[in-house]
């Protein structure tokens, strides 16, 4: 029973202090695809025009998770009327909105998200685009953005309006 216990112990402390350099670290989304912690230098003042990331094909975005630890994926980025706004495309027979990629599940439940443009944090709050005109507007500067996405029949294309402060 003591063998058992301080093989527990051993576990526990292990995935402490890996998850403490882990924190420490970042853990980006480049490495294995997702990651953990975002990093960088913390905006705090509210932005008003975002058309600045026009010139970013991706960008990051970290997320809460229901476990407790942040997911980070790069994401596409555009901007309409000077919002930015962070697209998913969720292929045709995929589970859909709320459903779909990790990071639409983890927006559904909490809305509070960190987004890595170049070197900088900017912590926002996301709302689903509901609005036919606002997302189509969205989705006509995303195709402009980038020429490889055409819309197609039966894919849907999740769009969130970000907004500054959490």
């Amino acid at each position: 029973m003591k063998t058992l216990a301080r093989s527990i112990a051993v576990i526990v402390i292990v995935v402490v202090v890996l998850l403490v350099v882990l924190r420490i670290t970042g853990f980006p989304p480049t490495v294995f695809g997702a990651g953990l912690w975002l990093s960088g230098h913390r905006v705090t003042q509210p932005v008003a025009d975002w058309s600045f990331t026009d010139n970013y094909p991706t960008v990051e975005i970290q997320t809460n998770t229901r476990y407790l630890l942040p997911h980070s994926v790069r994401i596409y980025c555009v901007t309409y009327n000077g919002q930015l706004y962070l697209n998913s495309i969720v292929p045709k027979g995929a589970p859909q909105y709320p459903l779909g990629r990790q990071w639409n599940q983890d927006v559904a439940r909490d809305p509070h998200v960190r987004l890595k443009i170049g070197d900088n944090l900017y912590d926002l709050t996301l709302r689903y685009v509901t609005d036919p005109a606002e997302h189509d507007g969205a989705m006509q500067n995303t195709f402009k953005k980038y020429p490889k996405f055409r819309p197609q029949a039966g894919t849907t294309y999740n769009v969130f309006r970000a907004t500054s402060g959490n």
